[in-house]
């Protein structure tokens, strides 16, 4: 049987919102994880047979097949191709799960995921916003279609109304979110502080360590802010920091390991993708985790650590309520709510420090899963080698 190997995985710091990147085009924060992720793996650029990149709303800079701009940004071979990838905050995860797939399928042996994100220069659904105002249609994907109506009538299709009602099905409050969002800070802290990153993290200029954790934040602090969405309980103090980053895997099948001299780090173990209710939209980490697991015929307890994105506190709580996770093994390098969630990088990101992490405690099995618009998620499992 194929196996599919990681053997090389950076990402930059994450910036927050006006910050250190913010300036920065996309395809030069891609060409920069590029560029060093190559470098690292020792790899010849040339034997590379795709690079697939993860990014949303993709106008302005961020258009013309950022994957294929990024890499030739970089001065790597022209003979490379690129394409990118759009499923919504796991764009970058599943740009990972197919350059896995084409490795595991036997037809490519070296291939490149990851994704990028300026998100204080193109602001999150932007892309729609742009499209639809010059031709006088409504805004957003789901605006007049009659199928989409009468399947779901006229309920919002709003990630912070699917938080909302996440908080509500679940009993999470908003204390639970608030101790939550804390926790978070304190362990990217820690992680910072310990170095925890420094091995994945490939500096941009003066920038080389994450923006967005808050040192001075607190539940008094956190408690004084107004919700989000009138009457509820969400505030931006429990949900992801809009962000600007980017981040590369490469992908090498046994044949490429042996051809190239790697070193494989981790073996893919499982790869899948599931989807629910898009209304609620940010639940489907729990049913895709169980999915996963009863492909794999894993327990929870086999895992040695995940990595959910922290798109906002209840998404993980209801997730852990739901899989009975040990907290403990659950982000333990904090999450976005105090790293920030460059939406089309997030997922390459969280799966270079799952990696990093699972060899700093020598933990065998790791399990990331990420919330996505549409009431998606993917469920990638590794095996630290």
């Amino acid at each position: 049987m194929a196996e599919a190997y990681i053997v090389a995985a950076v990402r930059t710091p994450v910036g927050r919102r006006g910050g250190g990147l913010s300036a920065v085009h996309p395809a030069d924060l891609g060409a920069h994880v590029l560029r060093e992720l190559m470098g690292r793996s020792g790899a010849d650029p040339a034997a590379v047979e795709d690079v697939v990149f993860g990014c949303l709303d993709t106008v302005g800079p961020q258009a013309g097949d950022i994957a294929r701009t990024a890499w030739l940004a970089a001065g790597l071979p022209e003979e490379v191709p690129g394409v990118t990838v759009d499923r919504q905050c796991g764009s970058s995860q599943q740009a990972l799960h197919f350059a896995a797939q084409g490795v595991l399928s036997g037809t490519q042996d070296l291939v490149v995921a990851g994704g990028v994100q300026n998100m204080s220069m193109i602001p999150i659904a932007f892309a729609s916003r742009q499209a639809a105002e010059p031709l006088g249609l409504a805004e957003g994907p789901f605006a007049g279609s009659e199928g989409w109506r009468e399947r779901y009538g006229k309920r919002p299709v709003n990630q912070f109304y699917g938080a909302e009602l996440i908080a509500q099905k679940w009993g999470i409050s908003r204390t639970d979110m608030e101790e939550y969002a804390l926790r978070s800070h304190r362990r990217a802290v820690r992680a910072i502080d310990e170095g925890r990153f420094d091995r994945e993290l490939v500096p941009f200029g003066d920038m080389a360590v994450d923006e967005g954790p808050r040192r001075d934040t607190g539940l008094e602090k956190m408690a004084g802010l107004n919700p989000v969405v009138e009457g509820g309980s969400l505030t931006a103090a429990v949900s992801s920091q809009v962000s600007d980053g980017a981040a590369a895997l490469l992908i090498a099948s046994e044949q490429a390991v042996a051809d190239h001299g790697l070193t494989p780090r981790a073996r893919i173990h499982h790869l899948s993708v599931r989807g629910e209710d898009p209304i609620r939209m940010l639940s489907a980490p729990i049913p895709a985790t169980a999915h996963a697991l009863k492909k794999t015929g894993m327990s929870i307890g086999d895992i040695d650590l995940v990595e959910i994105n922290e798109a906002f506190a209840p998404v993980v709580l209801a997730w852990l309520k739901e899989t009975g996770a040990d907290p403990d093994r659950v982000n333990v390098n904090g999450g976005a709510i105090a790293l920030g969630h460059p939406l089309g990088a997030t997922g390459a990101k969280l799966m270079t420090t799952l990696l990093h992490e699972l060899e700093r405690t020598g933990g065998r099995y790791g399990l990331q899963t990420m919330c996505e618009g549409g009431g998606q998620a993917n469920v990638t499992i590794v095996e630290r080698l």
